[in-house]
């Protein structure tokens, strides 16, 4: 996107999707930075709503305070654990009007006694990826964090829905102990021509706090595990019937991991693969958290305890067959980042869990190569207990993944997205790779031979 014009108001206006949206919006986002709040007319204040520290959603390790000074003013503390730590100032009732916003503004101040990461983001509710801006500050520094609105991923593909905000948190990476900043002047900034959502997008159901229905993704309890925190995502298609039989696609989320460009939680509501390859009918689909049993805890960084995780995965799959007709013997399991290294470091953990699956999809990593003692002599040794019939790679090396793919003895199957980022967005888009992906997954539930390559 590039910026057009200063109108004679004195607003900044900017044109449509055109290009590399993300360089022209590093030239917007410069231009808003340099200005001294208020210098752009009709500034949308976006924190008046929150009146005390209770209004305050998602605190996150953190001791937080809200102030209703000049709009609205939060102090995050890291606790004496330190870490990653956040507090989100929530979107006012009715949400916010962002359609034809610019930026979203804020000043942060570094009121510790060391240098700190800091990081301000703009989240949505689902589907896509949050966009932010990042920077260290010395002690005493302060800086004004300008999030593009319209920033997109290197191949041009836009990351945010600015009608889905649900807040913008504010973010310590890495912090010591005690660890302060103070931020304010929480503003919507600038002109930019509607958002339009792109061809063929499709968007994840939202999650649910009800009862599984055909269409609808909730949070699901397995029967004995009602008054536990451990939980997984059931998403029914919507041409869920009683009494019928349908293929199960179980996926696995990323690890935690915040950085410029990359956004990642680390729990199962931001999976999307299994929506992507079944744009939301034919399928059952679940995801699965990895979990820590005897602390009840749903773990976001590492494996919790990997021998439970591979257990509660038998257990999913069993009741899901049992009680909503998925069809053992077409049962698919994915994952991104540490969920792709899952589908073998849990998914062929011992035998049992093994013979679950009739194929991987492995999106950006790989069991084997060395992240949380996934290490390849390992990943070997668990390759050759897979039974499936075939494994299909998103965004993966074929030469790294040669000696996992020998061990499998499958045919495998190799597409680059071209997204150019460490994100799932590419499988929500019409795009080249992901129609492979879902012709690859109707040929192999419908007992097809495979199609030719694209």
């Amino acid at each position: 996107m590039n910026l057009d014009r200063a109108n004679p108001r004195g607003r900044m206006a900017v044109s449509g999707c055109r290009g590399r949206p993300a360089e022209g919006w590093l030239v917007v986002a410069a231009a808003i930075a340099a200005l001294p709040p208020g210098a752009i007319a009709a500034d949308l204040p976006l924190a008046g709503h929150v009146r005390s520290t209770s209004g305050l959603g998602d605190v996150h390790e953190a001791a937080a305070a809200w102030e209703s000074l000049d709009g609205g003013q939060l102090t995050l503390r890291a606790t004496d654990r330190g870490g990653t730590v956040w507090a989100t100032v929530p979107t006012a009732s009715g949400g916010w009007d962002l359609a034809r916003r610019a930026v979203v503004a804020a000043e942060i101040t570094n009121v510790g006694q060391a240098p700190v990461d800091v990081s301000l983001w703009v989240v949505a509710d689902r589907g896509w990826e949050p966009v932010g801006d990042h920077a260290q500050l010395e002690p005493g520094e302060g800086r004004r964090f300008v999030c593009p609105l319209r920033q997109a991923f290197p191949d041009g593909t836009p990351k945010l829905d600015p009608d889905r905000v649900t807040g913008i948190r504010v973010m310590l990476r890495k912090a010591g102990p005690g660890a302060a900043v103070r931020a304010g002047r929480f503003t919507a900034v600038g002109e930019a021509g509607r958002w339009q959502r792109p061809a063929g997008r499709i968007e994840t159901p939202p999650i649910e706090e009800d009862a599984p229905a055909a269409g609808r993704r909730v949070r699901h309890r397995l029967p004995g595990d009602e008054r536990r925190a451990i939980h997984c995502l059931l998403a029914l298609p919507r041409d869920w019937q009683p009494g019928r039989t349908y293929p199960l696609i179980v996926e696995y989320p990323g690890n935690i991991f915040f950085v410029p460009g990359c956004f990642s939680t680390g729990l199962p509501d931001q999976c999307v693969i299994g929506h992507g390859m079944t744009q939301g009918s034919g399928a059952i689909w679940v995801s699965l958290p990895f979990i820590d049993a005897a602390a009840d805890r749903i773990v976001a960084d590492g494996w919790g305890d990997p021998d439970d995780t591979a257990d509660y995965a038998l257990r999913v799959v069993e009741h899901l067959c049992e009680r909503f007709g998925a069809d053992r013997s077409k049962v698919v399991l994915t994952g991104f980042s540490r969920g792709a290294i899952a589908c073998g470091f849990i998914g062929l953990r011992n035998e049992r869990v093994a013979s679950l699956w009739k194929a991987f999809h492995l999106c950006q990593h790989f069991d084997g190569d060395g992240w949380g003692g996934a290490d390849l002599a390992g990943a070997v040794a668990r390759a050759r207990r897979f039974r499936g019939a075939a494994v299909f790679h998103t965004d993966n090396a074929q030469e790294g993944v040669r000696p996992i793919t020998e061990a499998m003895g499958v045919p495998a199957r190799f597409v680059s997205s071209g997204l150019g980022a460490h994100a799932t967005a590419m499988f929500l888009d019409d795009r080249e790779s992901t129609g492979c992906l879902r012709r690859w997954f109707r040929d192999l539930v419908a007992d097809s031979p495979p199609t030719a390559p694209d």
